[in-house]
């Protein structure tokens, strides 16, 4: 595999509402993949379960049918695209593993079409409205990063946001950019009360990701409306400092894009080297559930 000697990267982030069908969200993809590539992104991400409408609003056991082995039709789809228009893809997918067992998972595809690997959720949530733990398998994959033609990246999906640990041990792999495909917006109950403090939290929780591990983060989230939940939108790129250097509209289709330069990257590494600072021999407890025996 041939890596870009460029610094400065192009990402995109595809924002959208769901499509009915499989066949109309890669329809959809496609289109949006290319109009990326044209404006010159070179890694390009989906939002999460981007094959559909958001399916774990409830607990039906007709919904496994829409899980899909990996590799599968998405990719089989994709990939030549990722090829033929020289991009890197994050391809958020429901996988069928085996009868009964089934991950929400991420494909990472190398800008020559090849599968790269696959990164399954670790952390499941289990909310009104967000029954995934009734759908999916904890991830077994650990945390990941990959050496793609434009850099290190690495995935985390949506729940996996708010802890610490996932963004930390996907930097520890060498990411200099985390992408996190998530699915997540107000429910109508809460919206007037806590609406703005939910979403506040969202950011600057991953913010902070991008501070403590000194790399950029970008999370792209669905929008639309889809009983009970109205998806927040509001995809984001922040660099290491935690600013906010792109961000998306709340209920817009739209593709965001943002630089992510790589070499200044390593530079503001140097100056604030967390990593060099860690006290690996002093964090046994953090493997305890809580540290009270």
């Amino acid at each position: 595999m041939h890596m870009t000697s460029e610094s400065t990267i192009k990402i995109a982030l595809l924002q959208g509402k769901a499509e009915a069908t499989p066949s109309e969200a890669i329809a959809s993809t496609q289109d949006k993949i290319r109009e990326a590539a044209a404006n010159g992104a070179k890694i390009i991400c989906t939002q999460e379960l981007f094959t559909g409408p958001y399916f774990c609003t409830t607990q039906n056991t007709e919904a496994f049918d829409l899980a899909e082995t990996l590799p599968g039709p998405t990719i089989e789809a994709l990939a030549p695209l990722a090829k033929e228009l020289e991009v890197v893809l994050i391809l958020s997918l429901f996988e069928k593993r085996a009868p009964g067992l089934y991950h929400n998972s991420a494909a990472v595809i190398d800008a020559d079409g090849a599968l790269l690997g696959i990164y399954r959720k670790m952390h499941i949530p289990q909310d009104p409205a967000f029954e995934e733990k009734f759908y999916f398998t904890p991830g077994d994959t650990g945390f990941k990063a990959w050496d793609t033609r434009y850099g290190k990246i690495g995935v985390i999906i949506c729940w996996d946001q708010w802890y610490p640990e996932s963004a930390r041990l996907t930097a520890l792999q060498g990411a200099e950019i985390i992408f996190c495909p998530t699915a997540i917006g107000w429910l109508a109950e809460e919206k007037d009360e806590l609406g703005e403090a939910q979403r506040h939290s969202w950011k600057t929780v991953q913010q902070g990701h991008a501070v403590a591990n000194g790399c950029y983060y970008a999370a792209v989230n669905r929008t639309g409306h889809e009983a009970p939940i109205e998806f927040w939108g509001t995809s984001f790129v922040s660099d290491y400092y935690g600013q906010i250097v792109s961000e998306a509209s709340t209920e817009a289709c739209e593709i965001l894009y943002a630089d992510c330069d790589r070499k200044a990257l390593e530079e503001h590494r140097r100056i604030w080297p967390f990593f060099r600072d860690r006290r690996v021999d002093s964090y046994d407890p953090i493997l305890k559930r809580f540290d009270d025996v």
